[in-house]
């Protein structure tokens, strides 16, 4: 958000909504739920990684074969503590919106509303829905779902972007060969996360964003 030098009142009415959203008592029949992707390339090693030893960290050859990449859809509850992440070839219209399908129709399909985050991507809008599945299906799927989105260069207020880079660190930031590793490696830390009820606790406010960026808003 640093480098933006004018905040418009467009973006001060998404960032308004989603601060406003986050601060809700947590509500099952309401769910947040944030989803972003990412684009993980494939890495073959060319030699012997050297593993680690005590007192010394592992160590691998500067070298690498690029062996194809995937896209990671990452759906994050921070309050229900609880995340889901989809590996794909590629990422189309019709890969996000049966990622979205399923997390609807199975995963909150008890929920009154299920309020999506999302940025500004081409593919992340209503339009997409009734592309793929025809205006009669998407507007059957998408009857007690909300769209939030976060304003335009301002992806930072999506906590999807926060999960991503803990999945990283914790686990897809490593090399990794095969799509069969990466979905062995990304099942284990979901799991692992899921079962420790990891959630995120969003502590920044609409008064902490006056007061940050006050300087910056623009009418």
């Amino acid at each position: 958000m640093w480098c933006i030098g004018r905040i418009t009142a467009e973006y001060r009415d998404r960032m308004y909504g989603l601060l406003g959203l986050y601060a809700r008592p947590y509500d099952a029949r309401e769910p947040v739920v944030c989803v972003d992707e990412k684009s993980k390339q494939l890495l073959r090693q060319t030699r012997m990684p050297i593993a680690a030893e005590p007192g010394r960290y592992a160590r691998e050859d500067y070298e690498y074969r690029r062996n194809g990449t995937r896209n990671l859809f990452v759906a994050i509850e921070p309050k229900g503590k609880r995340r889901c992440v989809a590996i794909t070839a590629r990422r189309t219209k019709v890969d996000f919106v049966a990622f979205v399908k399923h997390r609807v129709e199975t995963v909150y399909a008890a929920a009154f509303i299920i309020h999506l985050v999302l940025d500004n991507l081409n593919t992340h809008f209503r339009q997409t829905f009734v592309d793929v599945l025809g205006a009669p299906a998407a507007l059957a799927l998408l009857e007690h779902v909300e769209f939030h989105y976060t304003p335009k260069h301002a992806s930072w207020l999506n906590m999807a972007e926060i999960e991503i880079g803990i999945m990283d660190r914790q686990c897809t930031g490593q090399r990794i060969a095969t799509a069969e590793l990466l979905e062995a490696e990304v099942g284990q830390w979901q799991q692992q996360r899921n079962a420790a009820e990891r959630g995120i606790e969003w502590k920044f406010t609409r008064q902490d964003a006056d007061r940050k960026l006050c300087q910056h808003y623009v009418s």
